[in-house]
């Protein structure tokens, strides 16, 4: 049996969290955040978001090229990659700017890609490589929206 090629599968796998036997997604989308939180440590708010934004486009598409080279080995959709939930917890970080909101960002997250509300199991019950990134995709963004809303009414409260 033929072997993957290596590079998607560093990228496919986030690095290789994607073979954490015990919740590859959640594993996939705990380094994100602490990729996040490093990098928080050492530049501005203004850094960060590009930096984050910047992270969620590359991944986006390195993901989507890595996941089509990997899924004629793995099968469609394989819970071995994990640069899916990487940019998915990567969006509602855009928001956050401290452990603490990086923590409900990872854990909004976790609970929509995992029960898939609102289109999201739509989105990926669809085929092709783009649509497993798309899915988490859409569990950011409504992640994001929530993270949005409890920050503003906390703002607003304050």
């Amino acid at each position: 049996m033929k072997r993957p090629p290596l590079i998607p599968v560093i990228i496919g796998t986030g690095f290789g969290a994607g073979f954490w036997p015990w919740g590859p997604g959640t594993a996939g989308a705990v380094l994100a955040t602490v990729i996040w939180l490093a990098l928080s440590s050492v530049m501005g708010q203004t850094a960060l978001i590009a930096v984050t934004a910047a992270l969620i486009v590359v991944f986006t598409i390195l993901g989507t090229w890595a996941t089509a080279r990997l899924e004629p080995f793995w099968g469609e959709d394989p819970s071995r990659i994990v640069a899916d939930e990487m940019v998915g917890v990567w969006i509602p970080l855009l928001l956050a700017s401290e452990w603490k909101t990086a923590l409900a960002a990872l854990l909004l997250f976790r609970f929509f890609d995992i029960l898939k509300p609102l289109g999201i199991r739509k989105l990926d019950e669809r085929p092709g490589a783009f649509w497993v990134m798309g899915d988490d995709i859409a569990a950011g963004i409504y992640s994001a929206i929530v993270l949005g809303a409890a920050l503003g009414v906390a703002h607003y409260l304050n």
